[in-house]
């Protein structure tokens, strides 16, 4: 049995996370595709694992939430009655702390109450406080915020209002519409200035540096498993090794999370290394699924 050298598992990982595509790494690393899918999996499901141990117990100001869209195997117009849930839309929900850049929490699910729910679950049981939250104008958050956090929470909403047809379905358009109108409007408590802009400015982030997420390619995720796996991968890169622009530090040190800005070879190690992982429910963030390609 052969196995990659560390060398090899770093530089792997390392243009994984900057965007390159598996088949592009395979040419760079002299590695074979499936090798690099299968160490991608491994270590994205440790990162999760290492998202779960390390973002708890957090006291945080304003939490921004958006959801991202991507795809799985097919996009959902094209699915048949033979596909399986797995496939089609799948939305990438990211909750993103105001004044330390760093991402709480995140569900990769349908656009619909139930992946909410599981969304807002999570965030709560990470935060020890009660923060502001302002999110997209997506009907299905009111609901879930004043279910797991209370009514009492100050929680606010910006509506966007775009010239001609809303751009509802993200699947055809890309690119955002002309906005014409930017309304806010507080629903629990005092909210105060309402805003969405650094979690807009995250999902760029997450398309620009995960691969599987730009669109008109070739480079979709064809496993939901594989997909999760890169969504953890990309969260754990970029609150503990990406150093902000504005912060010059990483998410996870300017919440206090970790100490000093983290290698790629540390990401890895802390990714596989076994350790305690908090009591908290994992929600089947991932589940075993049959092989094949990514």
């Amino acid at each position: 049995m052969n196995v990659l050298s560390g060398d090899k598992q770093v530089a792997i990982i390392a243009a994984l996370t900057e965007g390159v595509s598996i088949r592009a790494t395979e040419r760079l690393t002299q590695v074979h595709r499936d090798t690099i899918m299968r160490l991608g999996v491994r270590i994205g499901e440790g990162c999760a694992a290492l998202h779960d141990r390390t973002m708890v117990n957090l006291q945080v100001g304003r939490v921004e939430l958006d959801e991202a869209w991507s795809y799985v195997g097919k996009k959902q117009r094209k699915l048949t009655a033979a596909d399986s849930a797995d496939k089609g839309d799948q939305f990438v929900f990211l909750a993103i702390e105001g004044s330390h850049k760093a991402i709480l929490s995140y569900a990769i699910g349908k656009r619909d109450m139930g992946t909410t729910n599981i969304f807002m679950s999570d965030l709560r049981q990470r935060i020890i406080n009660q923060p502001t939250i302002n999110s997209d104008a997506f009907g299905a958050y009111p609901d879930a915020v004043a279910r797991h956090f209370g009514r009492g929470v100050h929680y606010g909403q910006i509506i966007k209002s775009y010239a001609g047809e809303p751009p509802k379905d993200a699947a055809r358009r890309y690119s955002p519409g002309y906005v014409v109108r930017v309304e806010t409007r507080a629903l629990y408590g005092a909210p105060g200035k309402i805003s969405t802009s650094y979690i807009e400015r995250q999902n760029l982030s997450l398309r620009m540096a995960q691969r599987r997420f730009t669109r008109l390619t070739n480079g979709f995720s064809k496993k939901l498993r594989n997909h999760k796996a890169a969504v953890a991968l990309y969260v754990a890169h970029y609150n503990f090794c990406r150093i902000h622009e504005t912060l010059r530090i990483t998410p996870g040190m300017a919440l206090g999370v970790i100490d000093h800005v983290w290698s790629i070879d540390e990401l890895v190690t802390a990714a596989t290394t076994e350790a305690p992982v908090t009591d908290r429910p994992r929600f089947g963030r991932f589940q075993v699924i049959d092989g094949g390609r990514s």
